[in-house]
């Protein structure tokens, strides 16, 4: 029996993932500030660092997420301008393609090949238009198989709906990618109704996807959007990391940009515009509606993390020292600063705020109760406007909301009906 051997010790900063191809190593890796990785090969029987050689180089404009290596391909999954990308090549022609996706906004999911003999790719598809659909993909004549795609009941037509990718342009000028969908008698028109949902936290990718529930808003004449702020991993680490820590400004700032644009685009107005986040999504809602309560008609802000300041300055909390390396450690003046100026609970202000559900869970542990309490409390006493200001606490659920699907289903109802009602939608 052979023995484990070290390809690379541990060492900080550095992460890289290996695959074997006959006598050969593949490594992805973002060794020496390589941020968005680069993919590497050698020998398996030199797999010391000195050893590795670049097959793909690093890129700043290309993130590389994953790959897989069969016997005759190598599959990249890769980000280029905030869109995912199946790179194939062919190791014994040396030539190089592409996967194919028709539409301009969409969600790619890396499946298992377990087969390292298979000349068939297996991926999952999804946009804001197509429900999940499973594919088998040939990597040398370029043709796809649809095995599977997760069925919409009440004779869903996809030929009815349209997804969009448009560009707003923040405050430095960087552009921000924005999806959309809506049906396609929509209209561009400043009286229609728009959710704009955004997140931008952790570097996590808010990708296109499919939801059931959200026909509910589109077939009400809704245009849905999802705002691609830095912050989140859309466009790569470097996008991730110009919206963390001391840059975290730029995703507050970069989501006022988009809801601007899509006004100004005629898309909607600012007495239409609905906009939702949870969670740090939450903190986003709510640090912007501080920034341009003027911009909004409603907000949803789903267990949000408001309370920043007391909560990342009580080491008791359990995530409260893992989360320096997003926010910062407020025990250091420089970052006690910048945060006093995005926290949400600490701007509220004596200003017009506007109509705002807010909600909680009892046993959440990642964002207290109390967070959201203490916010809603601080706006009731502090805003100077007749708006709706409601508190929704779940008395038995966490993070995630309820549990079930149809205890899931009466959340997203409940939260609907508050906008609709509020924008007078009642069909």
């Amino acid at each position: 029996t052979g023995q484990f051997k070290i390809i690379h010790p541990r060492q900080r900063d550095m992460k890289y993932w290996v695959e074997s191809r006959g006598d050969s190593l593949y490594i992805l890796t973002n060794d020496n500030e390589a941020k968005n990785y680069k993919l590497m090969i050698t020998s398996i029987l030199k797999p010391a660092r000195k050893y590795w050689k670049e097959v793909i180089p690093h890129s700043t404009a290309v993130m590389l997420d994953d790959f897989d290596v069969f016997r005759d391909h190598l599959v990249i999954y890769e980000r280029e301008e905030g869109l995912q990308k199946i790179l194939i090549k062919n190791l014994n022609s040396g030539e190089d393609h592409v996967v194919a996706f028709s539409e301009p906004a969409y969600s790619i999911m890396q499946s298992s090949n377990p087969d390292f003999n298979t000349g068939t790719l297996r991926f999952s598809y999804e946009s804001m238009v197509t429900p999940n659909s499973v594919y088998d993909y040939n990597m040398d004549t370029r043709e796809r198989e649809l095995k599977k795609q997760k069925e919409v009941l009440g004779g869903y037509d996809p030929e009815q709906y349209i997804s969009e990718r448009v560009w707003a342009v923040a405050k430095d000028g960087t552009n921000i990618p924005i999806s959309l969908v809506h049906r396609k008698d929509v209209e561009k028109d400043s009286n229609n109704p728009l959710m704009l949902y955004g997140y931008g936290a952790y570097g996590m990718s808010m990708d296109p996807w499919f939801s059931i529930s959200r026909l509910s808003l589109l077939d009400r004449g809704f245009v849905y959007a999802i705002a691609h702020v830095r912050g989140g991993g859309e466009m790569g680490r470097y996008w991730y990391d110009d919206g963390k820590l001391l840059n975290k400004m730029n995703t507050f700032t970069d989501f006022i940009a988009c809801a601007e644009h899509l006004i100004k685009e005629n898309y909607t107005s600012k007495d239409r515009l609905v906009i939702g986040g949870g969670s740090a999504g939450g903190l986003l809602v709510g640090a912007v509606v501080n920034m341009r309560p003027d911009l909004f008609k409603v907000v949803i802000g789903d267990v949000p993390f408001v309370d920043v300041m007391n909560t990342m300055l009580d080491e008791s909390i359990p995530l409260t020292v893992l989360e320096y390396e997003e926010w910062g450690n407020p025990n250091e003046e420089q970052y006690y600063d910048y945060m006093m100026k995005y926290s949400p609970y600490d701007n509220v202000e004596a200003k017009d705020y506007p109509n705002m559900l807010i909600t909680a869970g009892l046993n959440d542990t990642r964002v207290q109760y109390w967070e959201p309490a203490k916010w809603t409390a601080r706006l009731r006493a502090m805003k100077t406007d007749n708006n709706r200001l409601l508190l929704k606490t779940n008395m038995g659920a966490g993070h995630g909301g309820k549990s079930g699907r149809y205890e899931r289903i009466e959340e997203i109802a409940f939260e609907y009906a508050f906008m609709l009602d509020i924008l007078g939608i009642t069909k």
